[in-house]
């Protein structure tokens, strides 16, 4: 049983992106986890698909495998975090995010990633729960038809606050769509610990048909914050011992979006951690594909 483990690059802000994939395959991850940001392959810029291509060549060097993140704060509009979302009021202004997550997927095709992350979004004040799934289901349509055409599945994230914030949110999602096969998801495993009532283990065995990308960081009960392991609650030789269960082959991504002052030294703990947490648990990891 093994494990690929990668990091995020939104926890590697501070440094240019050819640096933090150096970075990551000097320190032996397997991939990372790209957002895209206008530091790091902006979706916004000109000549896209050049730039995409010169990371996939860099990618390819290195040996990383890749997942495509859309978690930027600002990508969109300069004062809205993670705004305009795919619950906007504004037609206009949720076609935007449409239109960036299909890019993102075109991203992910050229990238060869195993997956394209993705989220809700919190509903806007006043709105109706009916009235947002509505306008979620209908947003995310092209995207999920984007992922079929391409292969690449998307993989929506349950985030605490926002419209999908569980398990049992992205399930009445599923059901909403009709089980679309590209829809998958992104488990977060800080989020369960923070706001499931199962355990953080028993979280990836349920989730072990749907999984498409795994995210991990520290995280304490009831608190939405992102830390460095060992500053939380998680004891995770179970949690990796159960994604090691599952037969999951995507990356498990380290997460620390707000550590970016610290990231290379972070990076360098992080995987030093949740190698010896696979150790007792008795579990492989794997570089680029090479067994270590």
């Amino acid at each position: 049983m093994t494990l690929h483990l990668g990091y995020g690059t939104n926890g590697l802000t501070d440094l240019r992106l050819d640096d933090a994939l150096g970075l990551l395959a000097d320190l032996g991850y397997a991939g990372v986890g790209l957002t895209l940001d206008h530091m790091h392959l902006d979706p916004l810029a000109p000549d896209l698909t050049e730039r995409t291509r010169l990371v996939g060549r860099r990618l390819t060097s290195l040996g990383l495998r890749v997942t495509v993140e859309t978690g930027a704060r600002y990508v969109l509009d300069p004062r809205r975090k993670h705004g305009p979302s795919l619950l906007d009021p504004a037609p206009e202004a949720r076609a935007a995010r449409t239109d960036l997550l299909v890019r993102a997927v075109d991203v992910a095709a050229e990238l060869g990633a195993h997956a394209v992350h993705c989220f809700s979004g919190i509903t806007p004040p006043g709105t109706a729960p009916d009235t947002a799934w509505k306008r979620l289901t209908e947003a995310i349509t092209p995207v999920l038809d984007a992922a079929d055409r391409t292969g690449i599945p998307l993989a929506i994230e349950p985030e605490p606050g926002h419209l999908l914030a569980t398990l049992a949110d992205f399930h009445h999602l599923r059901g909403l769509l009709g089980d679309p096969p590209s829809l998958g998801l992104t488990l977060d495993i800080g989020h369960c610990q923070c706001l499931e009532e199962a355990t953080p283990a028993q979280c990836v065995r349920d989730s072990a048909p749907w999984l498409r990308h795994v995210q991990i960081e520290d995280m304490r009960r009831g608190v939405h914050e992102h830390l460095p392991f060992g500053d939380g609650e998680i004891d995770f030789p179970p949690v990796l011992a159960a994604l090691a269960a599952t037969g999951y082959q995507g990356l498990t991504v380290v997460e620390l979006p707000r550590h970016s002052h610290a990231g290379p030294e972070l990076a360098r703990t992080s995987i030093d951690f949740l190698r010896n947490a696979m150790t007792r648990g008795t579990i492989g990891t794997r570089k680029g594909g090479a067994p270590c």
